[in-house]
C-alpha cells in the first residue's frame, strides 16, 4: 500500500504516505464487515478474455500443459487440445473469446496438417501401389456415403439433398491424428501412406459432390457451371505441376538461408491453398498437393524439414485443434429433443463407415490387422472438411428463411467432430505403439551391432555444409549416433588464427546439425601432417568411415587429389567418400553409380551400397547402377530386401573405359558416383589411374562422389603418433604419364617459340 501511495503522488512525504497506507488497510478490512456485497469481485467483467496478449498466453499455456496432463491420464495429446478448447470456449467456461487469431492460426494449422501429410508421403510407394490408393480411396469415400445416405433418408427423414450433403461430410475426413504418427516415426509406413492418399481422394470426391449440390441451387447448375468448374480444376493442377517445381528448383539453387527457405515453402503452401479456393475447392486440398509437389525437394531428414515440422507441431496445429474445440457445444446433448439421436447417428456412421472401409481394404490387400487399426484411426476423424462443408450448406437457402443445414444438423456435426477426434486419436495411438513395438522386435542383429560413426574432416566453409548434408542423408537414424566434425590445423606461425577459424566453422556445423536433431562432436586438431592428423582422429573417435570434400583450389595444389588425399586412402582401409557438389543436394534427381567388376567380393560392398540406398531414399530420386550382370543381381537382391521403395535402375557396363560415354548422359541435376578399389584388391583396375584426368576432361562442373570402400586388413596398425611422416604412393604408370605430359608441354612450348 505504501508503494501504491507513493506511486500516485510524487510530492507525498514518507510520513503522509505511511498514514495513507495505514488508513487504506483499515478501510479494506473494515468495510466488508458492513458492505459484504459491495467489494466482491465480479469475474464476469474479466471473462471472456479479449486481450490478444492474454489470449495468446492462455493458448500457449494450454499447449504446454495439456500434453503433460494427458500423458498422466494416458490420453492422446491431441484429445487434450480439443477438450481444452471445449472448456475455454464460449460453450464451456467462457474463458477465451474466439477472436480473429483462432481464425488465422486455425486455418494455418489446418493447412499445415495436410501440407505435412503430402510432404512426408513415400512417393515411390505411392507410385508402386497406386491401385491400392485408388481402391482404398473409393472405399473410404463411398462406404460411409452410402450408409449415411441410406440412414438419413429412411430413419432421419432428411431430404435427398440434405442426405447427400451429410453423406459428403461423412465421406471426407481430416488427418487430425497424423501428428501422432509423426511422433512414432511411422510417416513412411504403408498403412500411413494409404490413409493419407485415400484421404485426399475421398476429400476431392466429397468436394466435387458438394460443388454439384451447390450448383443445383440458383443459376449455377447448368452446363456452363460444369465447364467452368472443370476448367478451373485443370488450370489449378497445371499451374501447380508446371510452375511450382521450377520456382522451387530455382530458389533452392540460389538461396541457402534457412529463414528464406522456410518463408518460401510457407508461401507456396498458401498460394496453392488460395488457388484451390479460387477453383471452388477447399484450401486444404491445395495445401496437400503443394506438399506432394515439394516432397522431393525437402528431404525428410533435412534441417528445413525439421523446422517445418517443429513450428507446425509447436504452434499452428495445436492452435487449430483448440479452435475446433471452441466450436463444440456439449450442452446441446442435455437439451433433449431430437439432437441426441442426430449426434448418435453421425458418430456411429462417421466411425463405423470409415472402420468398415479400412478393414475391408486391409483384408483385400492382405495386410496385418494392426495396419488396419492404424488406417481406421487415421481416416475416422472429421474436422476441417466437415466444418467447411457445413458452412457451404448453411449458405444454401431451400426456401425463404430456411437453409439446407438446420440447427440440429449443425450441432450434430460439431459434436460428431469432438467424438470422432477422440476415437481417432485413441485408436491411432494404440495401433502406432503396437506397430513400433513389433518393428523393434524385428531389429536385426547386424543393425544393433553396426559400428557406424561418420567422421567429417572440414576445412573450407563453402564445402562444409554440403558434406554435413550428405552425412545426415546416409547415416542410420535408428541408431541415433552423432557425427564427428574435425578441423586440422598445421602447427606453424598461423596456428592461432587458423584455430579460431576452425572453431567458428565447427560451431556453424553444430548449429546446422542441431536443426536436424543430429548430435555432433567437434575437434580442432593440431598436426604436422594433415593426413596423419585425420588418421589419428579416426582412431581416437573409433570412426567407421570418412566423408570429405574434393579440393577445388588449384592454387593450393594442382593435383586432382590435393596434398594429402592419396596418403589418406592408401594408409586407411576403411571407407572414404570424397564429395563434390555443384548444386544443392535436395535438387538432385538422379544418382548414377559406376561399379567395377567383382566389386561384390570386396569387404565394403554392403556398406557403400547401404549408404547410397539411404541417400536415394531420403532424396526420393532415382539411382542408376552401371555394372556387370553378376554385380547387378546382388545389388538388386539387397535393395529389394532392405530398401524396396528405392527407385533403382540397372544398365550393363562391361568395361571401365566406358566412363567417357556415360558423361554425355549427365545432366546438371545428376550426381556421378565412382566405386574405386585400392591397389592389391580384387576389383582394382589399372584404369583407375586415369580417373583423375577423365574426371577433369569429361565431368568438369558435374556433381561427383568417389568412394573407396572398406578393404580387408588395417593399415593403421603400423601407424603410431610417433610416426608423423607423410608418405604418398605413386604408381609407375602414373609417373610415366606425368613424364609424357611434361614432354608434351615442353614440345608445344618449343613450337610456340619458333
Amino acid at each position: 500500500m505504501l508503494c501504491i501511495a507513493l506511486g500516485f503522488d510524487k510530492n507525498l512525504t514518507l510520513e503522509k504516505a505511511k498514514s495513507f497506507a495505514f488508513c487504506s488497510l483499515i478501510r479494506f478490512f473494515a468495510l466488508p464487515l458492513h458492505q459484504e456485497t459491495t467489494y466482491m469481485p465480479d469475474l464476469s467483467h474479466y471473462f471472456p478474455i479479449g486481450n490478444p496478449t492474454l489470449i495468446f498466453f492462455v493458448v500457449l499455456s494450454i499447449i504446454l500443459f495439456a500434453p503433460i496432463i494427458m500423458g498422466k491420464l494416458r490420453i492422446p495429446h491431441i484429445v487434450g487440445m480439443v477438450l481444452a478448447g471445449v472448456l475455454v470456449g464460449k460453450y464451456g467456461f467462457d474463458i477465451l473469446e474466439r477472436d480473429s487469431s483462432f481464425e488465422l492460426f486455425g486455418k494455418v494449422g489446418m493447412y499445415y496438417i495436410m501440407f505435412l501429410a503430402g510432404l512426408e508421403m513415400d512417393m515411390e510407394s505411392m507410385r508402386k501401389s497406386k491401385n491400392q490408393f485408388i481402391v482404398f480411396g473409393l472405399l473410404t469415400a463411398f462406404v460411409p456415403f452410402v450408409i449415411t445416405y441410406a440412414i438419413a433418408t429412411t430413419l432421419m427423414d432428411y431430404t435427398h439433398t440434405a442426405s447427400v450433403l451429410l453423406g459428403c461430410i461423412m465421406a471426407s475426413n481430416t488427418l487430425v491424428a497424423y501428428p501422432i504418427v509423426c511422433r512414432y516415426g511411422l510417416q513412411q509406413h504403408p498403412a500411413t501412406a494409404l490413409s493419407v492418399g485415400s484421404t485426399m481422394i475421398a476429400l476431392f470426391l466429397s468436394l466435387t459432390m458438394i460443388a454439384a449440390v451447390a450448383g443445383t441451387f440458383g443459376s449455377g447448375g447448368g452446363m456452363a457451371f460444369w465447364l467452368l468448374f472443370i476448367f478451373k480444376i485443370v488450370a489449378f493442377c497445371a499451374i501447380l505441376i508446371v510452375a511450382i517445381p521450377r520456382a522451387t528448383r530455382w530458389f533452392l539453387h540460389r538461396y541457402s538461408d534457412a529463414v528464406m527457405q522456410y518463408i518460401f515453402v510457407l508461401s507456396i503452401m498458401f498460394l496453392s491453398a488460395a488457388l484451390a479456393e479460387a477453383a471452388n475447392l477447399e484450401g486444404i486440398l491445395g495445401a496437400f498437393l503443394a506438399g506432394l509437389i515439394l516432397n522431393r525437394y525437402i528431404p525428410r531428414l533435412s534441417p528445413l524439414m525439421n523446422r517445418i515440422e517443429f513450428i507446425g507441431n509447436a504452434l499452428f496445429i495445436p492452435y487449430f485443434l483448440i479452435g475446433v474445440g471452441m466450436l463444440i457445444n456439449v450442452r446441446v446433448l442435455f437439451m433433449g429433443g431430437n439432437i441426441l439421436w442426430v449426434v448418435l447417428f453421425m458418430v456411429f456412421v462417421g466411425t463405423f463407415g470409415k472402420a468398415l472401409a479400412a478393414y475391408l481394404a486391409c483384408i483385400h490387400f492382405r495386410m496385418p490387422l494392426r495396419s488396419g487399426h492404424l488406417m481406421c484411426g487415421l481416416t475416422s476423424a472429421h474436422a476441417a472438411g466437415a466444418i467447411a462443408m457445413v458452412m457451404v450448406g448453411m449458405r444454401l437457402e431451400t426456401s425463404p428463411g430456411h437453409y439446407l443445414v438446420d440447427d440440429n444438423m449443425l450441432n450434430g456435426v460439431v459434436i460428431m467432430i469432438l467424438f470422432t477426434c477422440i476415437i481417432s486419436s485413441v485408436i491411432t495411438e494404440r495401433s502406432a505403439k503396437r506397430i513400433v513395438l513389433k518393428d523393434q522386435a524385428r531389429t536385426s542383429i547386424e543393425e544393433r551391432h553396426d559400428d557406424e560413426k561418420i567422421l567429417l574432416p572440414v576445412k573450407y566453409p563453402e564445402l562444409a555444409e554440403g558434406l554435413l548434408n550428405v552425412a545426415i542423408m546416409v547415416r542410420n537414424p535408428k541408431l541415433n549416433r552423432g557425427l564427428v566434425a574435425l578441423n586440422i590445423v598445421y602447427d606453424d606461425s598461423h596456428r592461432p588464427e587458423n584455430q579460431e577459424k576452425g572453431r567458428r566453422l565447427l560451431d556453424s556445423l553444430v548449429k546446422t546439425a542441431s536443426a536436424s536433431e543430429v548430435r555432433m562432436q567437434t575437434q580442432v586438431r593440431i598436426a604436422a601432417n594433415i593426413a596423419n592428423g585425420i588418421k589419428h582422429a579416426f582412431k581416437e573417435f573409433d570412426a567407421s568411415e570418412i566423408i570429405m570434400g574434393l579440393h577445388i583450389h588449384k592454387e593450393i595444389s594442382p593435383k586432382f587429389w590435393g596434398e594429402f588425399a592419396q596418403s589418406l586412402y592408401n594408409g586407411l582401409n576403411r571407407q572414404i567418400i570424397f564429395v563434390r557438389l555443384t548444386r544443392p543436394l535436395n535438387t538432385l534427381r538422379c544418382i548414377k553409380v559406376a561399379v567395377p567388376s567383382r566389386a561384390e567380393f570386396e569387404a565394403g560392398f554392403i556398406r557403400w551400397l547401404e549408404r547410397l540406398a539411404r541417400l536415394a531414399g531420403n532424396l526420393e530420386c532415382r539411382i542408376l547402377f552401371y555394372a556387370r550382370e553378376e554385380s547387378q543381381a546382388l545389388i538388386r537382391e539387397y535393395l529389394q530386401a532392405r530398401h524396396p521403395s528405392v527407385r533403382a535402375e540397372y544398365e550393363t557396363m562391361e568395361h571401365w573405359n566406358e566412363l567417357p560415354h556415360l558423361a554425355q548422359r549427365m545432366n546438371d541435376d545428376h550426381i556421378m558416383v565412382f566405386i574405386i578399389s585400392r591397389k592389391g584388391n580384387i576389383s582394382y583396375k589399372t584404369a583407375f589411374e586415369k580417373l583423375p584426368k577423365e574426371i577433369e576432361q569429361f565431368y568438369s562442373g558435374k556433381s561427383l562422389m568417389i568412394i573407396f570402400p572398406d578393404q580387408h586388413g588395417d593399415r593403421m596398425d603400423s601407424m603410431t603418433f610417433a610416426e608423423p611422416q607423410h608418405q604418398e604412393e605413386e604408381s609407375a604408370y602414373q609417373g610415366f604419364l606425368d613424364w609424357l605430359e611434361k614432354k608434351k608441354r615442353a614440345l608445344l612450348h618449343g613450337k610456340k617459340k619458333q
